[in-house]
């Protein structure tokens, strides 16, 4: 896109599912590219220097840099996600950089950017993009637009539940933005729901009782590569939150247990959830995702915590009945926003998931 095109003077969707209703701010798409260039640009170029040498682990000085494109990838839901690719001293790299222009872009980008470092410091994981820098650049007089620039995932492509005709019935679809689009098999779909649930299991602290939340498969959060192999590799490329959902004033070995169990449960109910294409209806996935969000939590438990205390828990979740299970999810769907769009699939699906997931359960 140059300045002399029509395009360049057009305005930005705020958001990935416009309304139809006036935008909160007017920025168009030469506005975009400009404010990136001028994030890009800082310090003479220092800034995309120093996060091209994080990158490579040598030396990057600012006359290396010898090309940098920057693509627009999509209006996200909080963000609108540039793609940059550079050529650095015979390097090709490739980074994100992410800008808030709504409200509620801009409530949550600076506490990620905290998040992210803060977690990426503090776990030993590479599930989550590298951040390098943040900045506020002013569009007008009137308007000033937050972004950080971070690692980008190459391969790695958004996916949702779509509409298989052939096999009448909704499945993963990638997006391959270099491919045709393509869905999963039955065994790649369990498999990405397994690596989900490990990755978010993989930050839960035990002791504070603090976890990745909340997340939306529908808002693209998870990211996917398919390797010439036919397995698939996920990332988490975005962290909004990080906290505890439950008290956690004098922990003992019950308390443990329990939220525990109720972070399962509820990482199991979110498991199932997407929009269709991402951007339609409310849809629920098939009992597949139970079982692989099952798995997946226990990998990262074996991996993390001590042997006794994973078949401490195990014990203590095969004590719960279907019942059990069901009451639980009930009383954890009840603490949701009643007015939140997935609610009402929640509940018309969740006796069905108690019983596949207590399924899982005793047959693992």
């Amino acid at each position: 896109m140059q300045e002399d095109d029509n395009a360049w003077k057009s305005l930005l969707p705020v958001s990935r599912n416009p309304s139809g209703d006036p935008a909160e701010v007017s920025v168009s798409y030469g506005d975009y590219f400009c404010a990136i260039c001028s994030f890009l640009e800082k310090d003479r170029f220092e800034m995309m220097a120093w996060a091209a040498s994080q990158r490579i682990r040598e030396e990057i000085r600012p006359e290396q840099l010898e090309k940098i494109d920057v693509y627009l990838e999509k209006h996200g839901e909080f963000y609108h996600p540039a793609r940059i690719e550079i050529l650095a001293n015979g390097y090709h790299l490739a980074f994100v950089v992410n800008i808030a222009i709504s409200d509620a872009g801009k409530d949550c980008i600076k506490k990620e950017y905290r998040l992210l470092k803060q977690l990426n410091n503090n776990f030993p994981y590479l599930f989550l993009p590298k951040i390098y820098d943040q900045t506020d650049v002013r569009i007008n007089s009137s308007l000033t637009v937050p972004m950080f620039i971070g690692e980008w995932f190459e391969g790695y492509n958004e996916f949702h539940l779509s509409y298989d005709q052939a096999d009448k019935k909704n499945k993963i679809r990638v997006w391959d933005t270099d491919h045709d689009h393509f869905f999963l098999s039955p065994a790649q779909a369990k498999d990405l729901y397994k690596q989900a649930a490990m990755i978010l299991a993989a930050y839960y602290d035990i002791e504070t009782f603090e976890q990745i939340y909340p997340w939306h498969h529908a808002a693209g959060d998870f990211v996917v590569k398919l390797h010439e192999n036919n397995d698939i590799e996920l990332k988490l490329i975005t962290v909004r939150q990080y906290t505890s959902l439950v008290k956690n004033d004098n922990p003992d070995t019950e308390s443990v247990l329990q939220a525990m169990l109720l972070f399962l449960l509820n990482l199991s109910i979110r498991m199932r959830l997407d929009r269709l294409d991402g951007v339609g209806d409310i849809v629920w996935a098939d009992d597949i995702a139970a079982e692989g969000t099952l798995n997946g939590f226990f990998m990262a438990m074996t991996t993390r915590f001590p042997e006794s205390l994973v078949a401490g828990f195990r014990k203590y979740l095969l004590s719960c009945t279907e019942t059990d299970l069901a009451d639980l999810s009930e009383a954890i769907v009840n603490t949701y926003d009643p007015m939140a769009p997935e609610v009402p699939v929640i509940k018309k699906h969740l006796k069905k998931h108690a019983a596949a997931l207590h399924h899982a359960i005793t047959h693992s």
